[in-house]
């Protein structure tokens, strides 16, 4: 009796309420993620699409002590529950533990530190280390400059026109304007930092002295659209060049979690 009290209850607040993406039927629904309210199948799509949303209740929101209720702090206590218990399934898992050899990652840091790349790998189970689907390609040489490599993609006079067409933002744009970063790895956490490469230069020549975690992420952005980016060299108001050691200094903390060294 008393859920059929509650649910009419939650009907009589949500007929009060109008779709916030039709705005023209009473809603029937609310999202749990980002509380917004719907009427039917279709809004419910189209508010997924509109604010990026995937209907899944974020279960550590913050909540402010006054809005903080029973049904917060039981969510709260099945959340620690999930947690000890996925801990304690992987604390039980013997081959998450078990030392597992890879004679290919062990030729990648050989060969690093033959180059002087201080490659670091992650931990069993780490995302980026699952994600690392590094592999050798021939048609590529290490001592390539990065601007000819390129040319296969930006240049209209060697790229395939489908490639071409959806990178006309840079095929349209001058060499000078493209810059090529790359990620600094070695960073204080919840802080986003690149270094910009040499285009002139080669891939071997641009990682050398330099710390790679797993495998280096590049980006290839315009100058004009970077403004969000901090990069190491480069002021607000003014390009300024630093210091190779002020740069080193400025990036010697380590990310959060393990991070294995590859001597």
């Amino acid at each position: 009796m008393a859920d059929e009290c509650r649910e009419e209850d939650v009907k009589r607040k949500m007929s009060l309420k109008r779709c916030e993406i039709c705005n023209t039927d009473e809603a029937k629904y609310r999202c749990p993620r980002c509380m917004k309210y719907s009427c039917s199948l279709v809004c419910v799509k189209q508010h997924k699409t509109t604010y990026n949303c995937n209907g899944v209740r974020e279960k550590t929101a913050f909540v402010s002590i006054n809005q903080f209720s029973d049904l917060n702090l039981l969510s709260d206590y099945r959340f620690l529950e999930d947690v000890g218990r996925m801990a304690d399934r992987a604390a039980r898992d013997g081959a998450s533990h078990r030392p597992r050899t890879n004679k290919f990652v062990n030729f990648l840091r050989n060969r690093a530190r033959r180059y002087n790349i201080h490659l670091k790998t992650l931990p069993i189970g780490f995302t980026k280390r699952r994600e690392n689907s590094t592999f050798f390609n021939n048609k590529v040489p290490d001592d390539k400059p990065l601007c000819d490599v390129l040319k296969y993609y930006i240049d209209p006079q060697k790229t395939d026109p489908v490639i071409c067409q959806r990178l006309k933002i840079y095929t349209v744009s001058p060499p000078s304007d493209i810059q090529i970063l790359m990620k600094v790895e070695i960073a204080s956490h919840n802080s986003s930092r690149y270094e910009e490469l040499d285009a002139s230069k080669g891939l071997l020549d641009n990682l050398r002295g330099k710390t790679v975690v797993e495998y280096p992420s590049l980006h290839i952005v315009l100058k004009k659209f970077k403004t969000d980016m901090a990069v190491l060299g480069y002021s607000k108001n003014k390009d300024a060049e630093k210091p190779s050691k002020d740069l080193a200094r400025e990036s010697s903390s380590e990310e959060e979690g393990e991070i294995r060294d590859s001597s």
